[in-house]
């Protein structure tokens, strides 16, 4: 998909502007947005040397680090052509997603307008501040001509538009380059005002600039400790792997947009990533540091580290992989852990977040129908993706995003207990420099043989993949934690619980808003979403302080009847109430118990300093 032969390429004929597909001429865009007080950008994209036939311009179904369907096509309209000569030709349109233009003799340019209004890390957004551009959201592009090079021209709405992009530069500032549609496609850019940060990193005599560029609403001292937070981040994560990506053009660039106006989102790209959030650095006290310590470790994981079913990525349809509780599970598993190490949050605040993840994954009833395998193949239907049909994805999807966390959760302090001198570090960099440094896409086998080499035990590894992998297995957690001097314990031990419950208050009536849980007294009762319950036991419910009185005055094994509406059903039950399932980590010295000093040195060795953050 993206070979150093091809960024090669590039390098070698930046003066020619004939380049190999081979030796013909580049794709040529132009984007200006007279328009952009209403979102609208005016796009023009020139094909030469195409020969007589037909050719038939398309838009992106998909985009690059999203594996569900989006109909970018929906956002294009007022679409012309001319040829070579500047005359009129007539477009031609038989599906939803691609226009056909005919007798061009050889030569077309396309004009058409682009609407977009998202900033986050799927589509575009064009306003007076900013053109925020997701590349498969905003271009389209030639089936047969994915090959060839391609330069980009931006004119900014603004004079004091900066252009931040993975795409090389050439010349003036706003043209740039792209090997080919992959990579162009894989390239978001950021026009605006935005305050740029750069600072460099070395690898055997090799040295890579790494850019952060803010569009934000706040101070030039709050970016300053941002980039500072970034830099200590970006170290930790090469002492990680051991190893500095070969980012293209000898750059890695943050893209952040913090505006009101942007959507929560991080998308990581091949030597770029976005970060957007609608909340100020300040506002947020600096939390989106834990977005980009999760996408800069795309760089390696998924960016490098391939799995072979997104090679190449297919921009027509959906692209799925079993392996994304890899991809991003792990990646999430040490986007915190490495906030830990960097001395940005204490081990207090790790453990709190490790808790949550943990208590979910422990007590998903998901698991119950799937593998993290399965749930990786059911990307397509929840990675941003629409419908208006009811899911019950909260009984049988767990994300393979925490899910993978706690698999990666289980195979380090496992790797830790049986092999004293390996880590999941350790694993990391054993796969990073057989299918990443190496960009040899990876299959879940690959993992498994991995794992084997590194351990010396291949039954080791087929224990884990059988039981973790392939099926839904998950290791007793408590001695495993017990190792660090960490406690697993209930966080309300002994209290009446009825289930996650999330209630919608009308007046007087109480509603379930959203599914019971398997699992729960609520679902073995009966009660779904959109039930009214109307008593339970003596209580009548008609606020949230009534549920909140029932489970303070019940134990856990208390049985009493419920009476609901279901449906314009009057209905009624026995209920059992069981005890709330939520599970904490907390050191041994928050629960008044004394570590070892094998335990304080094995915590260290996993989790860093005990220092608190700075």
């Amino acid at each position: 998909m993206r070979t150093r032969a091809r960024i090669g390429l590039l390098l070698a004929a930046v003066a020619t502007p004939a380049l190999a597909q081979e030796n013909a001429a580049p794709v040529r865009y132009e984007v200006a947005f007279p328009n952009a007080v209403h979102h609208e950008a005016r796009i023009s994209v020139t094909f030469s040397d195409v020969g007589e036939a037909p050719l038939v311009l398309r838009m992106s179904r998909s985009s690059p680090g999203r594996y569900a369907i989006h109909e970018f096509a929906k956002n294009v309209y007022s679409v012309s052509a001319v040829d070579g000569t500047g005359r009129p030709l007539p477009v031609g349109r038989s599906d939803p997603y691609s226009w056909t233009v005919a007798g061009h003799g050889g030569e077309v340019t396309v004009t058409y307008t682009l609407f977009a209004d998202r900033a986050d890390g799927t589509y575009s957004q064009i306003d007076a501040t900013h053109a925020h551009l997701n590349m498969p959201a905003t271009f389209m592009w030639a089936g047969g001509l994915e090959e060839r090079p391609v330069e980009v021209t931006f004119r900014p709405f603004d004079p004091s538009w900066k252009v931040a992009t993975q795409l090389q530069p050439v010349g003036d500032g706003r043209t740039f380059r792209a090997p080919d549609l992959q990579y162009l496609m894989d390239s978001p850019t950021e026009l605006s005002d935005h305050e740029l940060r750069e600072w460099q990193v070395e690898e055997e005599g090799r040295r890579y600039t790494i850019r952060l560029a803010v569009h934000h609403e706040g101070t030039s001292e709050e970016v300053d400790r941002f980039a500072g937070m970034a830099e200590r981040v970006v170290r930790e994560q090469i002492a990680l792997f051991g190893d500095v990506p070969d980012f293209d053009f000898g750059t890695y660039t943050f893209l952040a947009d913090y505006l009101p106006h942007a959507s929560g989102d991080g998308m990581e790209h091949r030597n770029s990533t976005y970060l957007t959030n609608s909340r100020s650095l300040s506002e947020a006290d600096f939390a989106q540091i834990g977005t980009l310590s999760h996408e800069f470790i795309h760089a390696w994981n998924v960016e490098r580290l391939r799995p072979a079913e997104l090679e190449p990525f297919d921009f027509e349809r959906a692209n799925p992989t079993p392996s994304l509780w890899f991809s991003e599970g792990f990646t999430s598993y040490y986007g915190p852990l490495i906030l830990r190490r960097a001395g940005l949050s204490s081990i207090d605040e790790y453990l709190e977040g490790l808790s949550g993840t943990l208590s979910a994954i422990v007590n998903a009833p998901g698991r119950r129908y799937g593998s993290p395998q399965e749930m990786s193949l059911r990307a397509p239907f929840v990675d941003a993706a629409t419908a208006i049909d009811p899911t019950n994805h909260s009984n049988i999807f767990v994300s393979y995003y925490p899910y993978g966390a706690v698999i990666a959760l289980a195979l380090d302090l496992e790797l830790r207990q049986h092999f004293p001198d390996r880590s999941l570090d350790d694993y990391m960099r054993q796969v990073w420099r057989t299918h990443g440094a190496t960009e040899r896409p990876f299959r879940p086998q690959d993992l498994r043989e991995g794992l084997a080499a590194l351990t010396g035990d291949p039954a080791f590894a087929e224990r884990f993949f059988a039981r973790t992998i392939e099926g839904s297995g998950l290791p007793d957690f408590e001695p495993l934690l017990r190792q660090a001097g960490l406690l697993l314990r209930r966080r309300h031990s002994g209290e009446a619980w009825l289930g996650p419950a999330r209630l919608n208050v009308e007046g007087e009536a109480v509603t379930l808003d959203g599914g019971s849980t398997v699992g729960s007294p609520l679902y073995a009762a009966g009660l779904d979403g959109g039930d009214e319950i109307v008593r339970i036991g003596t209580i009548e419910i008609d606020r949230q302080e009534d549920w909140d009185a029932v489970l303070s005055r019940h134990s856990p094994g208390d049985a009493v009847r419920i009476d609901y509406i279901q449906r314009g059903l009057q209905r009624s039950a026995t209920i059992i109430f069981a005890e709330d399932p939520t599970l904490e980590v907390v050191r041994f010295e928050a629960a008044n118990l004394r570590p070892t000093a094998e335990q304080l040195s094995f915590r260290k060795a996993w989790l860093g300093d005990e220092a608190d953050a700075s």
